[in-house]
């Protein structure tokens, strides 16, 4: 008698709820923009939706805690005059938030803790060097003030925020870029490309050090991340218009180490990726279910877990950083949700019956604290981000304040610093400007 043999996995019965009714966010005109992003970033202090505005771009920015209607009138941080096409909160500062448009800009914002009593409209730096749409925001995962934005103009450009100077400009890519995605400690990061090639770039040697033509045959958009071993995780479309997901090794590309089939829907997968469980939440734009998936290093290496179903197709989604997740319900992930009119959390929770912590699942993880400062990464130093224990429950530091400080100037603290990128970067110096943390 032959017995199937289980593969044993504590992540194996993770199931997903929706929260109670009234812990959600009513009322929310969601954005229309036809742009692939997720439309909503959260942290663990608040939650950031871009949506719909006559007369330009604007987000709404909420405290976590105010769940239930969202007035109508509610203040929205207005700055952009095109469409916001994405979003992106520091993860060294929970109070700090970029955004990118169609106005060719990207802007830098300080969210107060308080409840916004009018709207927003006066970023804290604004990054122009772009000259078509910016459609991709990213932060540095360990260096402080170290942001990266990519236009339609296929350029990327990586900028110091407290200075609002570009560092480093790369035009690799001949046409328009899908995604881009840091690896661990900011060393390198991958691009997907409309030329349907998938790129790893080292921005400080300002090249491509590998790349691998058509991961996915399909010619539909493709988007790439990296997970915690330096592997490279990409969704895309067979070349029959299958949604397909791979694996690889960016060591090697000639074949990947795990590719796999879903469905036949046309949505674009987003992936979200949690380093800590080493596990993938796959949602569609149009799609009303989330798959979600466990990263081995033992064949078949891509694991399916389950699939947390709902009624209503999503419009995006965010997801919280693990720091801002619940470890007394043994929760290991918190995605939010994005419908046409509201935003509902989505809980992912692996089922225990102990009520002490659960170190198995909680391991330590990154903190908001940078490991270095924009000029040693800059010079060449790598670091791993800075760990934190999750064992009484993250307690979120106080606010603190961005300033924009130039030396020698009898005006030290402008609102508002304007830059222009002259793109010459290999002839940039070391600015003067620093930023400063109260």
């Amino acid at each position: 008698m032959s017995r199937s043999i289980v593969r044993q996995s504590k992540f194996r019965h993770v199931f997903g709820q929706t929260v109670k009714a009234e812990q959600g966010y009513d009322d929310i005109r969601v954005s229309k923009v036809t742009w692939d992003s997720s439309f909503c970033a959260v942290n663990p202090k608040f939650l950031a939706v871009i949506v719909e505005s006559s007369g330009g771009g604007a987000f709404l920015v909420l405290p976590l805690s105010k769940t239930g209607r969202v007035d109508k009138n509610y203040p929205l941080v207005i700055g952009h005059s095109g469409p916001v096409l994405d979003i992106d909160w520091c993860p060294h500062d929970d109070n700090i938030l970029a955004s990118c448009s169609e106005d060719c800009t990207a802007m830098v914002w300080q969210i107060p803790d308080h409840t916004l009593t009018r709207p927003l409209s006066d970023p804290v730096v604004v990054l122009e060097g772009h000259s078509k749409r910016v459609g991709i925001v990213s932060w540095h995962p360990t260096a402080r003030n170290i942001l990266l934005t990519a236009g339609s103009d296929n350029l990327i450009i990586i900028w110091n925020v407290g200075t609002g100077e570009p560092l480093i400009s790369m035009d690799d890519h001949p046409d328009l870029i899908y995604s881009v995605s840091w690896n661990r400690n900011g060393s390198l990061f991958c691009t997907t490309c409309k030329d349907r090639r998938l790129r790893v770039c080292d921005p400080r040697k300002r090249e491509v050090v590998a790349e691998r033509l058509a991961p996915h045959e399909g010619i539909r958009p493709m988007r790439a991340i990296f997970t915690r071993d330096g592997n490279i995780f990409t969704t895309g479309f067979t070349r029959m218009s299958q949604r397909e997901l791979g694996l690889w090794d960016p060591t090697n590309f000639e074949e990947p180490i795990a590719l796999l089939e879903l469905d036949t829907s046309n949505g674009v997968l987003l992936p979200y990726y949690d380093p800590d469980a080493n596990m993938v939440y796959l949602c569609g734009k149009g799609d009303s279910s989330v798959r979600y998936f466990e990263i081995t290093e033992e064949p078949p290496y891509v694991h399916y877990l389950n699939t947390f179903s709902s009624k209503e197709p999503q419009r995006g989604m965010g997801f919280m950083p693990k720091r801002g997740v619940d470890v007394s319900k043994c929760e290991i992930a918190r995605l939010y949700k994005l419908l046409d009119k509201k935003c509902e959390p989505i809980t992912m929770t692996v089922p225990r019956k102990s009520d002490l912590f659960q170190d198995d699942l909680y391991p330590d993880t990154a903190g908001p604290e940078p490991a270095m400062e924009p000029e040693e990464w800059l010079d060449g130093r790598d670091e791993d981000p800075i760990l934190v224990s999750m064992r009484q429950g993250y307690v979120p530091p106080k606010s603190r304040e961005l300033k924009v400080v130039k030396k020698n100037v009898l005006d030290s603290r402008p609102t508002t610093r304007r830059s222009m990128s002259t793109l010459d970067t290999n002839s940039l110096p070391l600015s003067p400007v620093f930023i400063d943390f109260l």
